[in-house]
């Protein structure tokens, strides 16, 4: 046999190797799929996320997308960093573990402490929409609620301090018109509170006012 026959004989019998591992790797690529499953995303923390700490984008931008057998996902994985973005985990995560839905809760966040004989009481004002101008956040601020009543007859109607100074907890916007009223919630003492339910029932307008 000459060396060329030879080279040839030598090449064909490679090329038919490599056509024999490669169906031999399928194979047993499709028996480890099927026995466990197709690879699925898995997000998981590349380092130790601390219990409380919210996860912000920068926190996010450090979370690992892994591909896993679906036999191996444990129930409830995120498997996209935005998915946990503003969520805080309620104990801590180790480097390499996957993150649980189950691990993440929305952090709390610390309200004011109302003073001994403040209620939290919700009362529909006008002007709310001033107190988040400049990123400010409403809730925890103080505000003065000022009602305006209705003219009567020929005298003109005034307008007043009704509450001063009275904690604000929470805001909620009732309509997405500018100037609209909404929802807040104001620790209240029972005697403002008394006073801002009358006036609703009779003012022209009930505002807040940040103090200050």
């Amino acid at each position: 046999m000459s060396r060329r026959a030879r080279a040839v004989g030598f090449l064909l019998a490679a090329l038919f190797a490599a056509a024999a591992a490669a169906a031999v790797a399928d194979r047993y690529g499709a028996r480890a799929t099927a026995g466990y499953g197709k690879l699925r995303p898995v997000l998981v923390a590349a380092s130790e996320l601390r219990r409380g700490r919210p996860i912000d984008a920068g926190l996010a931008a450090r979370l690992e997308v892994r591909r896993v057998p679906a036999r191996f996902v444990p129930p409830g994985a995120l498997s996209r960093p935005a998915e946990a973005v503003g969520l805080a985990p309620t104990a801590a995560v180790p480097a390499g573990a996957y993150l649980l839905a189950a691990q993440l809760r929305p952090p709390r966040v610390a309200g004011p402490i109302l003073d001994r004989g403040r209620r939290p009481v919700e009362i529909a004002v006008s002007g709310a929409g001033a107190l988040a101008l400049g990123g400010r956040r409403p809730a925890g601020a103080r505000v003065d609620v000022v009602v305006t009543t209705e003219p009567g007859g020929s005298g003109r109607g005034r307008t007043y301090v009704a509450a001063a100074a009275v904690p604000l907890l929470a805001l909620a916007s009732s309509t997405d018109e500018p100037g609209g009223t909404a929802a807040a919630t104001l620790g209240l003492t029972r005697a403002e509170a008394l006073r801002l339910i009358a006036a609703q029932s009779f003012a022209r307008r009930v505002t807040v006012l940040a103090t200050g």
